[in-house]
This record gives C-alpha cells, structure tokens and sequence, in this order.
C-alpha cells in the first residue's frame, strides 16, 4: 500500500524584508518517513521548518496538512503555532529545553500536561494510563533507568533525548528536529539515528542535518536546499550522483 500524504507544501515562499529566505519550495511527506534535509549555510533549511510549524509565516505558497482520517486538506499556512501544534506538528529546536532542577519524570509529566501549566502539572495526579506512557517513552528514548535523576545531571545527549521524549509524550504526528545530533559524542548520534528510525515507524519525522556521516548512515530519503529553493531529492545515492548538488553543495566532491 502506498504511504499517505501527510503534508505538501506548493511554491512557498518566506521574505525578510524583500529577501526571499525561502522561495517558491516544493515540498512533501508521507506517512512514517524519516526525512533529511540538507544544504549550505543560508539554503533556508530552518525557515523552512519554521513555517512549516508556524513560526513564520509564509509571503505566498500552500502548506497544506492532511489529517488522519479527514477528506480534505487543511492550508496551515495562516494558522498560529499553537493551532498547528494542535494538529500534530511538532517542533524541537536545536538546543535542548528542558527543566534542569525537575526529575526526567517530572519533565515527561509535564510536557504531557502542558495545557494545564507547569505548576498545575506538578501538582497533578498521573492516571495510571499515564505514567506506563511514560515509561514506555522513557524506555524508548533510553532513559527509563534515569527517571528519577535531575535532568540537570543529564549529559548533553540525554537532554537531547529527554526532549524528544517530551515531544513524543504530547502525540505529534511529524516531528521538526534541527541538528539533533549536534555537540554528541559518536556513540550517542549513532544511538540518536537508531532513536528517529524507531520514531518514524509511527510518526514521519524530518531532520536539518549538517553532519553528512549521519545522514549517510541513517537516511532513507533526503531533500537538498540551495538559495531557498529545492535543488535535488532522492535517496543519498542518487543526491550523491547529483551534479548540481556536488557543484554547490560539495565543492564537486562526492558526498
């Protein structure tokens, strides 16, 4: 059966004061895809997310989100951000965010809870429901043995990871993740890319990516951006095999 469509984005184009940061993208997903996204400093790699999850909005262009069990499309590209969040997407920036004085657990909860306030969360029972979400997300990320520590004493990896968690927790349907694996240590990217294939049996996650040993490892399908526009997409074999990306991209060197 071939994936759904999750989300196609038509000639979108984001400007910042006439300059055009993004410019007429083409852009798709499918369901349970684990998606890169590539290109040189200033390719609109991060605007592009940041539209996408309605941070900014975009000047002209269709974003248009295709719920689950739901006819029609719908065009996100006017909604705020807490409403797109509400649809499912998803955003985690590059540097973690997390509440260092508060346990992995305490974290978990309330990112689970965050409409009801961090302080309500706090004091907030769990269902019983709840807490083995939780401890099936921990186990997941990795860090089920360290849920009662301070995420504070968390290396930075693990607070990477905790913040996945925590998106996870609220039940997105995309992820957004920018440089996810940026300042790990080796083992902890390799863990990280076996982390996003596991996400993306259920979710369809997308990566900006600059280390290209990551993307090489753990990549199915990746989107390569120059001056704001699509330049190639493909496999990483066929991306590799692509002139114009070696010429703008690679300096004419392989991948």
């Amino acid at each position: 059966m071939k994936p759904s469509l999750v989300l196609s984005l038509e000639k979108v184009t984001v400007s910042f004061d006439g300059f055009h940061a993004v410019k007429e993208m083409d852009f798709s997903l499918t369901e349970g895809e684990l998606r890169f996204l590539i290109g040189p400093n200033g390719a609109g790699k991060t605007t592009l997310l940041d539209a996408i999850c309605g941070k900014v909005k975009p000047a002209s262009g269709k974003m248009l989100y295709y719920p689950e069990h739901r006819a029609e499309p719908i065009d996100i590209a006017r909604k705020e951000e807490h409403r797109i969040a509400e649809l499912g997407i998803g955003r985690k920036f590059q540097a973690p965010s997390v509440f260092s004085n508060l346990t992995v657990r305490d974290n978990m909860e309330i990112a689970m809870s965050q409409k009801r306030g961090i302080m309500a969360a706090l004091f907030a029972k769990t269902t019983a429901e709840q807490r083995e979400m939780i401890e099936r997300e921990l186990e997941l990320i990795g860090l089920a043995d360290k849920a009662s520590w301070r995420a504070g004493s968390l290396s930075h990896g693990e607070k990477q990871w905790l913040e996945i968690g925590m998106m996870l927790i609220q039940g997105p349907r995309v992820l957004l993740l920018d440089e996810p694996v940026a300042g790990m240590t080796d083992r902890e990217t390799d863990k990280t890319g076996e982390l996003l294939q596991e996400i993306a049996k259920k979710r369809t996650v997308v990566v900006v990516e600059h280390d290209m040993e990551f993307v090489r490892k753990f990549s199915s399908r990746v989107t390569v951006m120059h001056e704001g526009s699509l330049l190639a997409e493909g496999t990483i074999e066929e991306v590799r095999a692509d002139a114009r990306v070696a010429e703008v991209y690679l300096g004419k060197k392989a991948v």
